[in-house]
This record gives C-alpha cells, structure tokens and sequence, in this order.
C-alpha cells in the first residue's frame, strides 16, 4: 500500500498559479503511475493528469491541457502538478493517487488503489 501525502494547496486569484507536490512512500515510487484528480464541492471526484511510472507517458484532462504539468521526481517519491492560469471554477480538492504500472489505464480513477487525503485549492475572484 502507497502511503501519500498531498501539499502545496491554498488560496489563489484567478490566473495565478500553484504547485501541488505528492510524496509517497512504502514503496518502490518507479513501479506506479501517479495521477491527480479533484473533487469540487457537490461534484463528483475527476481526472486532471496522471504521469506513468517512466515519465514518459502523461495525460491530461482537456480542460487543463496547455495550464497544468506533471512531473514526478523518483529519487525523491514525489509527484508534482504545476497549476497556471487557475480559474474560479477549478476550486476543488486535488487528490494525488497511484497505481502500479501496466494495470489498466493511467487516466481512469477505478484503476487507483491509493489515495492520499487532499490538499484544498480555492480560486478566488
């Protein structure tokens, strides 16, 4: 089991940027997909990006493609969700999850079996 715990959350005008960061630990960080995903109040949890376990294989989320990146950094077991241009509608807490590599699809929620706790980013005005 991945244990991981989500940071960088906060308060943000709109079009400002965040960074989110995700360390995991228990296990060999390489061997997992990572992915983000948000929940905004009222509305179910959704993809945003995941980064599979050789780095090499991102996805996003239309909404975000072009404003966010993922990135992970193994010798540190972290992943990271560089946020830019936020907007008001994108209030949510931002959930970082894994999943081992070649099981299933890195962009489908149903595949991840660890999920850390949350960090809240809210969007203002």
């Amino acid at each position: 089991q991945v244990h991981l715990v989500e940071s960088g959350g906060g308060l943000v005008q709109a079009g400002g940027s965040l960074r989110l960061s995700c360390a995991a630990s228990g296990v060999t960080f390489s061997h997992y997909d990572m992915g983000w995903f948000r929940q905004a109040p009222g509305k179910e949890r959704e993809f945003v990006a995941a980064i599979g376990g050789s780095s090499d294989n991102t996805h996003y989320t239309r909404s975000v493609t072009g404003r966010f990146t993922i990135s992970r950094d193994d010798p540190k077991n972290t992943v990271y969700l560089q946020m830019k241009n936020l907007k008001l509608e994108e209030t949510a807490g931002y959930y970082c999850a894994a999943k081992l590599v070649g099981r299933g699809s890195i962009a489908l929620q149903r595949e991840y079996g660890s999920w850390g706790q949350g960090t809240q980013v809210t969007v203002s005005s």
